[in-house]
């Protein structure tokens, strides 16, 4: 039975400021992008820009929020909530930064894999 974990998928470096890579996940569940700020600061979300499904991952990182690449709906980083006047949310994903190395609480058994963003 999977149990949730902190699983490490990549290096902060690997991850470009102001940028984001994905994760593959197994059995075909949405992808998680991990983004990383100007500033550093590392977050995650499920790859599905609440509008019409975009990858989140290859939109721009301004702040604590990225905008989408498909209609430039604006998500925030910390909550997966869309920035007024729009709305949606996509599901966000715990992630932490342990001495440069990027892990996420996730339940699967399956290793992991960064995806070209």
């Amino acid at each position: 039975m999977p149990s949730e974990s902190w699983i490490g998928v990549g290096h902060l470096d690997d991850v470009p400021r102001r940028g984001a890579r994905r994760v593959k996940l197994p059995d075909g569940a949405p992808a998680i992008a991990v983004f990383r700020t100007a500033d550093d600061e590392v977050f995650a979300l499920v790859d599905r820009c609440p509008h019409r499904g975009g990858p989140l991952s290859e939109g721009i990182v301004q702040g604590r929020a990225v905008a989408c690449p498909l209609h430039g709906r604006v998500i925030d980083l910390d909550s997966g909530q869309a920035e007024l006047p729009d709305e949606g949310c996509t599901s966000t994903v715990p992630v932490k930064l342990v001495a440069g190395r990027i892990l996420l609480s996730l339940s699967t058994e399956s290793p992991l894999r960064w995806e070209a963003a």
